[in-house]
């Protein structure tokens, strides 16, 4: 289009175009209006954002303290038989609750007469436990290899069988005294 062309069109419309002035006053008024919406909008995003601000650092802070939690669940689980397979999980969960039961069974036998025993079982498991940890590393490092496999499963068997020989030789010791307690009610 050439430049007549234009000019010719903008004078054919100028009747059609708006071309009052507004009232006096209209801009004054116009931004008064612009103004006030304008520190209305900012008083609205202040509190806005002066709500979500502790909200967001709540928010952060529980999921930090979820991962944290999550990774720990992670890595203590990590090396255990239960790592390896879920069968070795449950031999894991056999064994454990088979001593956890043995040293209940222990505490319930537990006396003056006896409190030296039990206190050399104790330091005996604890010694186990610690040889545990370290092959719990062992296991990690050398990528499930069976001989730590079949170590582990040693140390929770040697465990068990030293906390049923400790509960045997407490009831030998319970039965002595009360076989002596009777020889000397029997001899008065």
């Amino acid at each position: 289009m050439s430049k007549n062309t234009l000019e010719n069109l903008f004078e054919s419309l100028e009747e059609g175009f708006d071309v009052y002035s507004p009232n006096e006053g209209h801009e004054k008024r116009f931004l008064g209006k612009l103004n006030s919406w304008q520190k209305l909008g900012d008083n609205k995003t202040k509190t806005t954002i002066q709500f979500w601000k502790p909200m967001a650092g709540i928010a952060a802070s529980v999921l930090i303290v979820i991962a944290l939690i999550i990774g720990n669940n992670k890595m203590d689980n990590s090396g255990d038989l239960a790592s390896v397979s879920p069968k070795m999980a449950e031999t894991q969960d056999f064994f454990t609750l088979t001593i956890n039961e043995e040293l209940n069974n222990l505490k319930l036998l537990a006396s003056p007469e006896v409190d030296n025993l039990i206190k050399d079982t104790l330091i005996q498991i604890k010694k186990l436990e610690n040889e545990y940890i370290n092959l719990k590393v062992d296991l990690i490092e050398s990528g499930d290899d069976n001989r730590v496999i079949y170590a582990m499963i040693s140390n929770f068997q040697n465990r068990i069988v030293i906390l049923q020989n400790t509960l045997e030789q407490i009831k030998n010791v319970k039965h002595l005294k009360k076989s002596s307690n009777h020889e000397k009610n029997i001899t008065i």
